[in-house]
């Protein structure tokens, strides 16, 4: 277990996700990083040569959850298609960031 923010034990929950449609120049990844950054969660975010958008996330269980459906959404301009969301191992990050 993990202190939460605000110091209340709650679970640690880790995920890959692999964002489809239109993710890609629509400012996805920055939107994803912010969001994240809003929910607590840490984890990285990047395009991937075939058009996706890969991210790992983790953090409270609940801001997880949050950031998936956040995910399913994206910002304005994307048009997401699918996301396929798969159990990930905790890293111990301390922020969300982009990658290359």
């Amino acid at each position: 277990m993990t202190p939460r923010r605000g110091g209340s034990v709650g679970a640690v929950k880790a995920v890959e996700l692999r964002i489809t449609g239109t993710v890609q120049g629509v400012g996805y990844r920055w939107a994803c990083e912010h969001e994240a950054a809003r929910l607590g969660v840490v984890g990285w975010v990047r395009n991937e040569v075939d058009g996706s958008v890969s991210a790992h996330a983790e953090g409270d269980e609940d801001a997880v959850d949050a950031l998936v459906d956040w995910c399913r959404r994206g910002p304005a301009a994307a048009s997401v298609a699918g996301v396929e969301v798969t159990s990930g191992s905790v890293e111990g990050g301390s922020g969300f960031r982009t990658v290359a």
